[in-house]
């Protein structure tokens, strides 16, 4: 004797189990897609430069080379002479990463420039990542800069090297050569006077 149930042949049951694949793949597919949509724009963000204005909290840092010796920093500068940095050793030099076209550099060059200024014996030198050469010329110009101590880097590669992530960045080397501290995001006066007076006295 047959019981109520509807009896399920073979024809019936493969359209559900088509039905219930069609509907996993809607679920799935597009988180899938999304993933990868993701993943690819963090991508070209990594290799299209540096974040501009960040600070230490907003962006995962590389290590910066503090206490070990500096990379190494030479090529053509603004003015177009060489400029090696092994030549600065025996004087403490800023190394300021930066770009005209970004806005917390442009604030910052000033206060580097008075720095140097107030400073004697402090050597002010650039890495301009990514930028346009006029631009930077006419901006260093007019803030009191030294187009020639700007090494130009128009592919990112030397600020790469430093282990840069973000413009600006700045680094202070010592009269050996050794890097002794590293800020990431605009300087202020009061951190150049803490970190530059010590260096100058003791060496």
């Amino acid at each position: 004797m047959r019981s109520g149930r509807p009896q399920r042949g073979v024809r019936g049951i493969l359209p559900q189990v088509e039905h219930a694949r069609l509907r996993w793949r809607r679920l799935v597919l597009p988180a899938a897609l999304a993933v990868v949509l993701l993943a690819g724009g963090a991508g070209l963000l990594l290799r299209h430069g540096p974040v501009v204005g960040a600070r230490a909290a907003d962006v995962p840092v590389a290590v910066a080379p503090v206490g070990q010796p500096a990379p190494p920093l030479t090529g053509r500068t603004l003015s177009g002479a060489p400029l090696h940095l092994t030549d600065l050793r025996g004087g403490v030099v800023v190394v300021s990463v930066w770009a005209a076209w970004c806005a917390p550099c442009r604030q910052e060059l000033p206060v580097l420039v008075a720095a140097q200024r107030a400073h004697p014996g402090v050597r002010l030198v650039g890495i301009d990542t990514r930028d346009g050469e006029r631009q930077a010329r006419e901006l260093l110009t007019r803030v009191g800069g030294d187009p020639g101590s700007s090494v130009v880097d128009p592919d990112g590669a030397l600020a790469a090297s430093w282990h840069v992530a973000g413009v600006p960045e700045t680094f202070v080397v010592d009269a050996r050569g050794a890097v002794r501290a590293h800020h990431l995001g605009p300087v202020t006066g009061a951190w150049l006077d803490d970190v530059l007076t010590p260096l100058l006295r003791h060496g």
